[in-house]
């Protein structure tokens, strides 16, 4: 018998008929012996329609009303599950995030957990009961709703995991894995059997969807094992896992892409202590995010030239930053680009093999990529490219890796 907790996305909540479906899913694992807990998204598309009409009453509204409305998404799917699963014989009762409670920061619409109770859900899934978890809820300390952002419900999950001592934590959702790149761009994708947690977070944080950020950290911090899997076959999934339980480690376990980059490049900038400070200063005090740098000095050593990237959705702000201080920065040229893409390549292999860099930037150069910024950290090697060579680029690269015949 095992103790495990599963998550359920919006998709495999969409309506009636999924809910069904998923409550079969979930009984068969209680007539096999295990004790459960099942934590579940809004149905699809419902906090969309939540947050449009929360604008619609208002454009400036109270967080705090609004993490209530957003909220409610949760507790109808948690509530129609309940009942599903008691519609064919399994005991189980729904939990909102103040019942239990799981308790949170009081910064509404991306609050951070700090503590859950867990010893009643305990006992009850002890006598046999599911516990079935609205995600995406917590309780504020002033006993106020909130809401855990981007992502929250994969994150309540796994909180509730370690909570739970559980023995896994199944994230099922409408992608049956994690695949060595797109699978819609490379065709020669392979599903992994197992990939380390730092390889999850590192290809999270660049672009990979199937798990959030703070999800796979908060998995990795109270060693969670997770599996991610589909909500539509039985087919087994991926496991994230500590580094020691993977015998032989490949160089590079997977690619990622992210179209949400633009560059910005100052030219003529005068080269002297303090200017780096002088230009991302004011873009960190207009809460402007600055990713992948690149510097390259004149050959007199009085300008250099300063590449630098942020969020393609921040591009207009950071150009209307910088040039209110063309004066005091006294640089000659801003030539922003929002036309490029990161490209990155993960894996923890890359710590005992020589190489890999070497490898990607032949790659590229063989199908005549031009490599405008690179990036590098142990375990990654990011370059940016124009956006037009993305899926020639994942090719090329997913080739070059040996990830073909994975």
């Amino acid at each position: 018998m095992a103790r495990i907790v599963q998550k359920y996305g919006g998709t495999s909540v969409a309506n009636v008929a999924r809910i069904k479906y998923v409550a079969r899913r979930i009984k068969a694992e209680v007539d096999a012996g295990h004790e459960l807990a099942v934590v579940v998204s809004a149905m699809a598309g419902e906090t969309d329609k939540l947050v449009a009409l929360t604008e619609e009453t208002a454009a400036l509204h109270d967080a705090r009303e609004y993490d209530v409305v957003v909220s409610s998404g949760e507790q109808v799917t948690a509530g129609l599950l309940a009942i599903a699963l008691q519609d064919i014989g399994v005991q189980a009762r729904s939990w909102l995030g103040w019942q239990i409670p799981i308790r949170s920061d009081d910064v509404h619409g991306k609050a951070r957990i700090e503590g859950i109770e867990g010893s009643e859900l305990i006992r009850r899934m002890g006598e046999g009961q599911v516990a079935v978890v609205a995600g995406f809820q917590g309780l504020g300390p002033d006993r106020r709703i909130t809401t855990l952002g981007r992502g929250g419900s994969d994150t309540s999950a796994v909180a509730l995991a370690a909570v739970l001592k559980a023995d896994r934590c199944d994230i099922l959702k409408d992608v049956d894995g994690i695949y060595t790149a797109d699978p819609r761009i490379v065709a020669q994708a392979k599903k992994l059997a197992r990939i380390t947690y730092e390889e999850m977070l590192e290809m999270a944080s660049l672009g990979a969807k199937v798990l959030e950020t703070r999800a796979v950290e908060m998995a990795m911090n109270h060693r969670v094992r997770l599996q991610v899997l589909s909500s539509f076959n039985n087919e087994p999934g991926t496991l994230v896992v500590d580094e020691d339980e993977i015998v032989e480690q490949a160089v590079v376990s997977g690619l990622t892409y992210n179209r949400n980059e633009a560059k910005i490049t100052l030219a003529g900038v005068a080269d002297r202590p303090g200017v780096a400070a002088g230009i991302f200063g004011p873009l960190s005090d207009a809460n402007i995010n600055v990713d992948m740098i690149v510097q390259s000095s004149s050959e007199n050593g009085a300008t250099t030239d300063l590449t630098f990237t942020v969020a393609k959705g921040d591009l207009g702000q950071a150009v209307k930053v910088l040039e209110g201080q063309r004066d005091k920065l006294g640089f000659a040229r801003l030539s922003p680009d929002p036309n490029v893409v990161k490209v990155s390549v993960i894996g923890v292999g890359m710590r005992s093999h020589a190489g890999a860099a070497q490898r990607m930037f032949k790659a590229l150069a063989k199908e005549g990529i031009n490599i405008q910024v690179i990036s590098t950290s142990e375990i990654k090697i990011s370059v940016l490219i124009d956006e037009k060579y993305t899926e020639l680029a994942l090719r090329a690269l997913h080739s070059a890796y040996g990830l073909d015949a994975a």
